[in-house]
C-alpha cells in the first residue's frame, strides 16, 4: 500500500519542484521557474492551515529522501447551492505530478483518492479538473466523466 501523507510546510520547495514537473509536460508550457521564489512564501503559508480550503497530499519518493515522488493539489470553493450540489461545495484537483522515474506505481492515484476523501469530509459534492489525454484514463477510473462546459478565462 502507497503511504499518502499531508503536505506541510517544509515540503514547499518539492511541492512547487513537482508542480513544475507537470507543468513542463504541457505542451504550451513556460519552462521558467522564475516564479518558485515569490510563490514559495504564499505556498509555505497555505500548507500551514490544517483548517483551511487548500490541501496537498503526497508521496514521499522512495529512492531520494527529502524528495517527493507524487503530488496532488485541491481546493474547496463555494458557489451558490443548486438542485445537485445544495450546499454549494465544489472540489477543484489540480497540480496532479508524478516525479518521472517514479510513474506507474500507483501514486499520483492514491494522492487522488486521499485528495477525495478529504474534499467528501468537507461535504464537497462535486469535484472538477482539467485532465490531459495521459491522465484522462485515470479520472474516467475514479469515476470523473466529461463534462461539454464551456470554459472561458480572463487574466487580470
Amino acid at each position: 500500500m502507497t503511504s499518502v501523507r499531508r503536505a506541510a510546510p517544509q515540503d514547499a520547495e518539492e511541492v512547487l519542484r513537482l508542480r513544475q514537473v507537470m507543468i513542463d509536460s504541457m505542451t504550451l508550457s513556460d519552462p521558467s521557474t522564475s516564479w518558485h521564489a515569490e510563490s514559495l512564501p504564499v505556498l509555505r503559508g497555505r500548507l500551514a492551515e490544517p483548517d483551511g480550503t487548500f490541501a496537498a497530499f503526497v508521496v514521499d519518493h522512495p529512492d531520494r529522501p527529502g524528495e517527493l515522488a507524487a503530488l496532488v493539489a485541491g481546493t474547496l470553493d463555494y458557489r451558490i447551492g443548486g438542485a445537485r450540489n445544495p450546499h454549494g461545495t465544489d472540489g477543484y484537483v489540480f497540480s496532479v505530478a508524478t516525479d518521472p522515474d517514479a510513474r506507474r506505481r500507483g501514486y499520483a492515484r492514491a494522492c487522488v483518492e486521499a485528495l477525495l476523501e478529504w474534499f467528501r469530509e468537507r461535504g464537497a459534492r462535486r469535484v472538477r479538473l482539467t485532465a490531459s489525454a495521459e491522465a484522462e484514463p485515470l479520472y474516467v477510473s475514479l469515476g470523473f466523466r466529461a463534462k461539454p462546459d464551456p470554459l472561458l478565462e480572463l487574466t487580470l
